[in-house]
């Protein structure tokens, strides 16, 4: 019997500083005229946040182990490649993807005319379904203020079989 297991990641990032500004990166897709996100990557938090649910989920640590501020190898990576790489490393450890699915909370940029795209994007890289949703947060805390953004994920894999284990072609001529 194959038993799935489910992880939960959490992403959020603060606005640029003015005096310091970036491209947006939200969801694997740049987001033209809109002000960036601060972060040791392109601070996609839609991204990030499915990474770290596929860590979770498979029990092999969290973002910050596998692509924390102490490896300056990923200073300004894209939150896709960081996603590919995250499902490479789940697989890795024995485990497919069923699906992700990642709420983001901000009050900007509108995500809705974008979300086909983004769930294509980010579906590209992990391989595997991705779903995301959006929401604000009615004005309140740091998201209602315009401060950053959050996302949250949930992340479905499984244990893959063993090759011995995966049915033979028996087709009878």
């Amino acid at each position: 019997m194959i038993v799935p297991r489910t992880g939960v990641g959490l992403d959020v990032h603060a606005y640029a500083p003015d005096g310091e500004p970036q491209p947006l990166w939200l969801g694997g897709l740049l987001w033209e005229g809109e002000r960036g996100l601060a972060g040791h990557s392109d601070g996609d938090a839609v991204a990030h946040a499915a990474a770290d649910a596929l860590f979770s989920a498979a029990g092999v640590g969290d973002l910050g182990t596998h692509f924390g501020t102490g490896r300056p190898e990923y200073a300004g990576a894209s939150g896709a490649a960081l996603l590919a790489e995250a499902a490479r490393i789940v697989r890795a450890a024995g485990f497919e993807i069923g699906n992700i699915a990642v709420q983001l909370i901000a009050q900007r940029p509108v995500f809705g005319p974008r979300r086909e795209e983004s769930q294509r994007v980010l579906s590209e890289a992990a391989g595997a379904p991705v779903c995301v949703s959006a929401t604000t947060s009615d004005h309140l805390g740091f998201t209602g203020r315009r401060e950053g953004v959050a996302a949250v994920a949930t992340a479905l894999v499984y244990p893959a079989p063993p090759p011995d284990a995966l049915p033979t072609d028996t087709l009878d001529e």
